[in-house]
Formats: C-alpha cells, structure tokens, sequence
C-alpha cells in the first residue's frame, strides 16, 4: 500500500472537522491536540487551550488506561481533535486513537494552516 492509499482509507473512517468546527468541539469540552513540532509551533505559534503532545508521544498521553496519560485524557468518550501543520499527519493519528477506543477522535482538514487562515486565535 502507498502513503496516498493509506491516508485515503485513514480519511475514509473519519468525520473530519473545517477549522471552525474544531474550534466549536473545542468550546464545548473537546479536546484539540496540537501535534506539531517544536519549530513549527516556534515559528507560526499555538492556539490557547490546546493541548501540545508531539506526535511520537501521542498514543501514550492519550490512552485513558495508561500510566503515562495526560491528565486531559479522561475517558473513551473524550472528543479529540488532532491538529498537525497542514491536515495530513493528523489523519494517521486520529485514526491510531481511534484503535485505541478514543470513537470521537478526528483531525481538521487543512490543519494548522487552516486554523491561522480562518482567523481563529494563535498565540505568538
């Protein structure tokens, strides 16, 4: 399978959210996970409220069952969005959530990119 493959199937399973719907999920109680690196969040910012887990920690802080959770993951009902750059690498991670019971998580299309676009707050 290719890269293009896999990520059309990831998308296929998820409900992906525009950059004003995450920020409603996030409003109400859900939970945007920023999984960009540090340089880009250096460079472009962070949206308030979200929670930053670089990508190759995620599964381990979201996971409600383990030790190493954050303290945000309370439940397998808990709405997460990922966020990542651009909308591609998040795909790939809400759907490893998704394996790990998290049934609401999802990404938004377009990423953080998006969200600066769309005018929505970003902390320098």
């Amino acid at each position: 399978m290719r890269i293009e493959e896999l990520l059309a199937a990831a998308r296929a399973d998820l409900d992906r959210l525009d950059a004003a719907q995450a920020a409603e999920v996030q409003a109400g109680g859900g939970l945007l996970v920023d999984i960009r690196y540090a340089a880009l969040r250096e460079r472009d910012g962070t949206i308030p409220g979200a929670l930053v887990v670089e990508r190759n920690e995620l599964e381990w802080r979201l996971d409600p069952v383990c030790e190493h959770r954050a303290a945000e993951a309370s439940g397998h009902d808990l709405r997460v969005v990922v966020i990542c750059n651009e909308g591609y690498a998040s795909s790939l991670a809400a759907i490893s959530l998704r394996q790990l019971g998290l049934r609401h998580a999802t990404d938004v299309v377009g990423g953080f990119q998006a969200w600066r676009a769309a005018g929505l707050p970003v902390v320098p």
